[in-house]
């Protein structure tokens, strides 16, 4: 069985393949009936070989969409398809199908590797629970490392032996050994400096330049969107404020609250730091007297 196999063999649902590879349809998604939404009518698609930016501060819905994708968040209403196939409210035997095809990068990969066992266990595990023998499961850990720039040995090691930027490696080779179609990525790089970063963005776009691969990727951060993402939702309480072509929507945005964003991004001198985080704090105040927007999103 290859890793292409893995969630594939047992398919029973006919792929459309003129469909996008994702497509979120008015999707609401509310924690509680007299609660507000988390997500409130977002619509976006996401095409083959495509990465989409999902962008905004703590609190917009970002990673209650990706929980929604990945069924680990019902949805109250819409419709998610994956390959042309409804999957909103897909029963676990469906969800067991989209195991190798549907995979997700977190912010955290210590918190989600077990130190006592050894990275290639983690890295394999999928692979395991589909029935793939041990000699491939073995090869496909190796050959998975080397692709995202560790040792083909390296599965012999425990997680304490390696950096915060090669534990990231680590948790994208998990996500990559099914030869997955979509990766959610959930604040992938916004726990590593900003040289590790870089690394792991490049290892990213590599990635996806090598393969028919997308990404819905979710971070707060418009700079680290702009440079992976060919596309933009930007989001504000679970609404879409706006959506387009990153460069477009970097360039000259149409709602005021992207520019916000825009000024929140990081920059490595210490001075341009401050006086940006100070140009964010007014550009913010002014958009929410603009909008009536008193509250600090939570």
């Amino acid at each position: 069985m290859s890793a292409r196999d893995v969630g594939r063999s047992i398919v029973t649902d006919p792929i459309d393949t003129t469909a996008p590879l994702l497509e979120v349809r008015n999707l609401v998604v509310q924690y509680s009936k007299n609660a507000p939404p988390a997500v409130d009518d977002v619509s976006f698609t996401i095409a083959r070989g495509e990465t989409l930016g999902l962008v905004g501060e703590s609190g917009s819905g970002k990673t209650t969409i990706g929980k929604a994708i990945l069924g680990l968040q019902p949805v109250t209403s819409g419709q998610i398809l994956f390959e042309g196939v409804d999957i909103t409210r897909a029963k676990p035997a469906q969800r067991r199908r989209l195991h190798g095809d549907l995979r997700a990068v977190f912010q955290d990969p210590f918190s989600s590797l077990n130190p006592r066992r050894p990275i290639g266990d983690a890295i394999a595990e999928p692979l395991r629970v589909a029935g793939v023998p041990s000699p491939e499961r073995r090869m496909r850990v190796a050959d998975v490392l080397e692709s995202v720039g560790l040792p083909r040995t390296a599965g012999e090691r425990y997680p304490r032996q390696f950096s915060g930027g090669q534990r990231q490696r680590i948790a994208i080779a998990r996500a990559l050994v099914t030869d997955p179609r979509l990766v959610v990525c959930d604040e992938a790089v916004s726990a590593l400096d900003l040289s590790t970063q870089a690394q792991v963005l490049n290892l990213l776009a590599d990635l996806r330049a090598g393969a028919d691969l997308g990404y819905l990727f979710i971070a707060h951060d418009m700079a680290v969107v702009e440079f992976l993402a060919q596309r933009v939702v930007v989001l504000y309480r679970g609404k879409v404020m706006e959506q387009g072509p990153a460069d477009e929507v970097m360039r000259n945005p149409a709602n005021p609250y992207t520019r916000v964003l825009m000024a929140a991004s990081p920059v490595p001198d210490p001075d341009e730091q401050a006086r940006r985080r100070e140009e964010w704090r007014r550009m913010r105040t002014e958009w929410r007297q603009e909008t009536g927007v008193i509250a600090t999103p939570v």
